[in-house]
């Protein structure tokens, strides 16, 4: 094969990095070949193809299935009665299970908008969903609707960061209504002001209908994404920590038997808890902080799909 020009001084580093990386994974090359192909180092070969994966320009999809994975799939839907199962093979020791788990679900939310029969899609919100959107290739399912579950703004007027309606509308042109109100009210009064706007009353009604719905889960430790992201106080943390909180999806906390709060924190968010009908609710989570959340949420059947990765799989089914 011969070398090109070693002179890569005007090639952008991350154009060099997803080089290195199609040549790897596509062309089926060794580093030294890439190292020939491109005019560097083999040792650089080495280092642009790892960039290229720590920064997701690489997405790599498996769809031959792995065995221990096909049976935690059948021991989660057998030991908790879900209607669907899907476990990501490990990243690896060194690797969170974010990472895993984004790659894996993509495809399944690209198969929901690929369906011809147009659906009726409600979604959550937080880091997990995000990260599969990011991994979402383009899919045309402008015959879709997509409605939040959830608030989009803190109490202090700030938008949530990881709302993810919009960032799928981008990848598949699908119209959206997103919950344009604060995660949770202040006051009895604040509330019936929130849900007595047109735009609420009409997204609400939506999430109530909804064909399928896809959320996250959110842990109510001291690192409760509720918390963190500023939209209950450490007042109000410490309340539902001590009434027994486990988890929570879409903002609604429940115990560790899967049963919804009856607490202030719960009874003041804007948005619609799950299950409200027969159609599927779909939770992608997994990692060490979800374990007790999605143990408490598998217990009480507040999902009826779960996709998740192998240990965390391996870990739900241990100690249930």
């Amino acid at each position: 094969m011969a070398q090109r020009n070693t002179d890569d001084s005007d090639v952008p580093p991350r154009d060099l990095a997803a080089r290195a990386a199609w040549l790897y994974y596509v062309g089926g090359l060794r580093q030294d070949q890439i190292a020939e192909d491109l005019g560097i180092s083999r040792q650089r070969a080495q280092r642009l193809v790892a960039r290229a994966v720590a920064e997701g320009l690489v997405r790599v999809r498996i769809d031959h299935p792995i065995a221990e994975c096909l049976e935690l799939e059948r021991a989660l839907r057998r030991r908790f009665g879900l209607t669907q199962a899907r476990v990501a093979p490990r990243a690896g020791a060194s690797q969170d299970a974010l990472r895993a788990i984004a790659s894996f679900a993509a495809p399944e939310l690209e198969r929901i908008f690929a369906q011809d029969t147009p659906q009726l899609i409600a979604l959550g919100t937080g880091r997990t969903l995000r990260a599969v959107v990011e991994q979402m290739q383009t899919v045309p399912g402008g015959h879709h609707r997509m409605v939040s579950l959830i608030g989009n703004v803190s109490p202090d007027g700030s938008a949530s960061f990881y709302e993810v309606i919009m960032r799928i509308a981008d990848k598949t042109g699908a119209p959206h209504y997103p919950m344009a109100a604060p995660v949770t009210a202040r006051s009895p009064a604040e509330l019936e002001t929130y849900r007595a706007l047109p735009h609420v009353v009409s997204a609400r009604d939506l999430a109530l209908r909804a064909d399928v719905t896809v959320v996250g889960i959110g842990q109510m430790a001291d690192d409760a994404p509720l918390f963190v992201d500023g939209f209950i106080s450490a007042e109000q943390l410490a309340s539902v920590q001590a009434a027994g909180a486990a988890g929570e999806i879409g903002g609604h906390i429940f115990d560790s038997q899967g049963r919804y709060l009856d607490h202030p924190v719960n009874r003041f968010m804007v948005g619609v808890r799950v299950p409200q009908n027969a159609n599927p609710v779909i939770c992608i989570a997994g990692g060490a902080s979800k374990i007790k959340p999605l143990r408490a949420a598998l217990e009480g059947r507040l999902m009826q799909g779960l996709i998740t990765d192998e240990v965390t799989a391996a870990e739900l089914l241990s100690t249930s």
